[in-house]
């Protein structure tokens, strides 16, 4: 393992996790029972050394900021390792977005080049000055193949970088409004890595199941930096079906992923229902040998005795899956103790991509599924404005936090409280210092009686509830209207038509168990997925304009 400590930029780091570990697997593609790629270290050097090569051939280097819109693969990582090492500046942007939505980044963020899917290129309207196409099947017009760059016969040396220099702008925003290009520096991404490095067991050798788009701050940080630095080998898969999934899981011997809670889910329903099909006396069984590991490990997770007491279920999972990291949204805490209870401990914490990538995280010592953890080391997080109930905003500080918004000082201004970054999220910290997280300001729900009402705390008392999706929201904010006389909370819920009326019955009876000002007083049934970010975040504003342009006020049935 490479310790950050000593190290200026990414671009030095991973030089050195090259030269460290030669013949070690760096990365492998699959799609689902084909093997795509399997590249060493020593091969990924040479391949970004190459490319490293051709950009400096191009003129993009030294500081040029180079755009990245491609799905999981190599070449992701390698194209991103070639910018860092010849001292330019990565624009990673959602692969799954618009062309349209990727074309406004794009040209926010003044790139000089970009490294673009095939697929993709036709959409995108940009004015870099050189576009390198990875999967092309002929020569594009106006542009160069990666296979191209890749047999550049030239290398360079790497480009000295300080961690004051800027490693990334990276967009926590869509493009409605100003769209919002966080400046994170090399010290920003050495930091995070070194507090997570202090944290957890990196290993030598591990599987990393690359799932979430490696754009996304918590891939980009684990699937790619930190994978790297400690020589594991980072495994893409084209398919993201939990069926698929898993076996690839089992035939990878993955240890480590990142997921977003609706994956989360989706493997738990896995493992639910090969137990419901198991006989009663098996069932029985791994209930109780499930109740003695949790016992067993109640104060730090041990893969060796898990997979133990445990092994049809961990064999489930390829046998060497050791922990799963699940951010983006929020985790129900039943979802991530199912988990834990089995032996594979779910990392649950907090972050945005203006602190890199987390800022909070549970250090399983032991595991508490009620809060997103303690802050990280070098971290510091307070709660400013709290009231009788120590609710207050979050604020962090540190070494992770961003540098500020691409060529917007006012925005800029505006995130920071002194040397505070005002995450605008809604929390407080109990007296081991965890913090809870309750909701976001702009999200809170004022009661006509005056209650303030979180949508996630209100969401969480309905987890259990067999739906696809479910979501809370003020009705007069989906149907605006004069007044506030009569407002209720509405549960817009997804779920097939042959569940809807248990699903009816049982948010009923949850909804009686909550406080009288948290109580919903209807629901509206969608048959449409959701809109949702890349990394599974509920686009809450989108949702309600799609239900208020498709349903009447009066579509909300009453929840007895």
């Amino acid at each position: 393992m490479i310790h950050p400590a000593r190290y200026h930029s990414l671009g030095e780091l991973l030089q050195d996790a090259f030269l460290q570990y030669p013949s070690d697997t760096a990365a492998v593609e699959v799609d689902r029972d084909r093997e795509l790629a399997r590249l060493t270290y020593a091969e990924v050097r040479q391949a970004v050394r190459r490319v490293a090569g051709w950009l400096t051939t191009q003129r993009l280097h030294d500081g040029a900021r180079v755009g990245i819109v491609m799905s999981n693969q190599s070449s992701w990582l390698i194209a991103a390792a070639a910018i860092l090492h010849v001292g330019s500046v990565i624009v990673p942007l959602d692969s799954r977005a618009t062309g349209a939505e990727q074309s406004i980044l794009l040209k926010h963020a003044k790139v000089d080049g970009l490294f673009v899917d095939a697929h993709l290129r036709a959409a995108l309207v940009t004015t870099a000055r050189v576009v390198v196409v990875t999967g092309a099947r002929e020569e594009p017009e106006g542009a160069t193949r990666m296979e191209d760059a890749l047999a550049h016969d030239g290398e360079v040396d790497l480009t000295p970088r300080t961690r004051d220099d800027l490693a990334a702008i990276v967009y926590s925003s869509g493009t409605g409004g100003d769209p919002k290009g966080c400046l994170l520096t090399h010290g920003n991404y050495l930091a995070q890595y070194q507090s997570l490095m202090e944290t957890f067991e990196w290993r030598r050798g591990d599987v990393y199941f690359s799932i979430l788009p490696t754009n996304h701050a918590i891939d980009f940080m684990c699937g790619f930096i930190a994978s790297w630095a400690t020589g594991a080998t980072v495994l893409h898969q084209r398919t993201l079906r939990p069926e698929v999934l898993v076996k690839t899981m089992r035939r990878f011997r993955v240890t480590t992923m990142s997921v977003v809670p609706m994956i989360l889910r989706a493997l738990q329903r896995a493992v639910q229902d090969k137990l419901d099909d198991a006989p009663e006396g098996r069932r029985k069984a791994v209930g109780a040998l499930t109740t003695l590991n949790a016992w067993i490990t109640q104060r730090a997770p041990n893969h060796r005795v898990s997979r133990l007491l445990l092994k049809p279920v961990h064999d489930a999972f390829g046998g060497h899956l050791r922990m799963i990291f699940c951010g983006g949204a929020f985790t129900d805490r039943a979802l991530a103790e199912f988990f834990c209870d089995l032996g594979i401990p779910v990392v649950i914490g907090y972050g945005l991509t203006e602190a890199c990538t987390v800022a909070t995280v549970n250090d399983l010592k032991p595991f508490r599924g009620d809060t997103v953890g303690r802050a990280v080391p070098g971290v510091d997080v307070r709660i400013v404005n709290a009231g009788p109930d120590g609710v207050g905003e979050v604020q962090i500080a540190g070494p992770t936090v961003f540098a500020g918004y691409l060529d917007d000082p006012e925005q800029t201004g505006d995130a920071f409280d002194g040397a505070w970054l005002k995450t605008g999220d809604l929390g407080w910290l109990d007296a081991a210092h965890h913090l809870h997280l309750v909701g976001r300001r702009k999200n809170m729900i004022v009661t006509p009686g005056g209650k303030n009402v979180y949508p996630e705390d209100v969401e969480s008392a309905f987890d259990k509830v067999d739906v696809d999706e479910l979501c809370v929201l003020a009705e007069d904010y989906v149907w605006p209207r004069t007044g506030l006389v009569g407002e209720r909370l509405v549960a817009v819920v997804r779920v097939h038509d042959e569940r809807r009326d248990a699903a009816r019955k049982a948010l009923a009876q949850r909804n009686r168990a909550l406080p009288e000002h948290k109580r919903v007083g209807g629901v509206l049934w969608l048959d449409d997925t959701f809109p949702r970010t890349a990394s599974m975040k509920l686009k809450r504003a989108d949702l309600a304009s799609r239900v208020r342009d498709a349903h009447p006020r009066d579509a909300v049935e009453d929840l007895a």
